[in-house]
């Protein structure tokens, strides 16, 4: 097995840097209570891997592979996605911190924040296809030519979402929810 090439190992209490996980590929590992935020993150990718209390926030996540990832109870405050390796793409977010993270113009199709914070998140251009908001703050979000198509945002709040600037055919949204998306016309919804 190559050195770079780390397969089933658990990491507890650690705190990672480059040397720890540049040029590395994770397969099915699991991180607890790890701090991740002197990383750039250069050419890693994670596969099929969990992660538990960690802290990412404010790091620079530069061509990182995410396949068959969820992220629980992470701090990922102003991180920006926008370089992440997008080939094969899939990862979740659960009671996740992601205040002031920038999804800008990234395939996001069918995934899942659940019970996340994520005021000032910035997902201009991104294609949120079926992605599921469960329980989201999403206050000062922005979505601007967004495609949210069949998304659901039944459950999550404070949304300003402009209908005419994004596609959200058949989105779901709650009755509570209409008045993020008529908010530019001024009017009053009880």
């Amino acid at each position: 097995m190559r050195a770079d090439y780390i397969l089933d190992q658990e990491f507890r209490d650690q705190i990672l840097d480059d040397t720890n996980t540049k040029y590395k590929d994770f397969e099915n590992c699991n991180f607890y209570n790890c701090d991740f935020r002197k990383c750039t993150f250069q050419t890693v990718t994670f596969i099929d891997c969990n992660f538990f209390d960690c802290n990412f926030q404010e790091t620079k996540i530069n061509y990182v592979s995410l396949r068959g990832v969820f992220f629980n109870r992470c701090n990922f405050t102003s991180v920006n996605f926008a370089m992440t390796d997008q080939v094969i793409f899939e990862f979740h977010f659960i009671d996740c911190l992601l205040d002031y993270a920038k999804f800008y113009a990234l395939k996001l199709k069918k995934m899942q924040f659940i019970n996340c914070s994520m005021i000032a998140i910035d997902f201009m251009s991104s294609d949120l296809t079926e992605v599921l908001f469960d329980n989201c703050n999403l206050r000062r979000a922005v979505f601007i030519d967004t495609i949210a198509n069949k998304a659901d945002f039944s459950t999550s709040y404070d949304y300003v979402i402009d209908p005419e600037k994004n596609k959200i055919k058949k989105a779901v949204f709650s009755v509570d929810g209409l008045k993020g998306l008529l908010e530019k016309y001024d009017i009053v919804v009880r």
